[in-house]
C-alpha cells in the first residue's frame, strides 16, 4: 500500500495547479433564470443578423428584377 500526502504540503501544490495561468475562466454556476435570459439575447442577436442578411438579399432580388423589365423591354 501507499501512503497518500494528506499534509499542509500536498495542498499549496494542488492548488498552484488548479489556479495556473491556463487561460480559462472560474466556472460560475448560472440560475436557470440567467440561462434563459442568455438564450433569449442569443436569439434576438441571431435575429437581426438574420433580418440584416433579408434586408441584402431583398435588394439584390429588386436589382435583379429591375434588370429583366429591362432586358424583357
Amino acid at each position: 500500500m501507499t501512503a497518500q500526502k494528506t499534509g499542509p504540503a500536498a495542498t499549496p501544490a494542488a492548488e498552484q495547479a488548479a489556479t495556473s495561468t491556463s487561460g480559462r475562466k472560474a466556472w460560475i454556476k448560472k440560475t436557470p433564470v440567467e440561462i434563459v435570459l442568455e438564450q433569449i439575447g442569443k436569439q434576438e442577436e441571431k435575429v437581426a443578423e438574420m433580418r440584416k442578411e433579408l434586408a441584402r438579399e431583398e435588394r439584390e432580388l429588386s436589382k435583379l428584377q429591375q434588370a429583366k423589365k429591362v432586358l424583357e423591354s
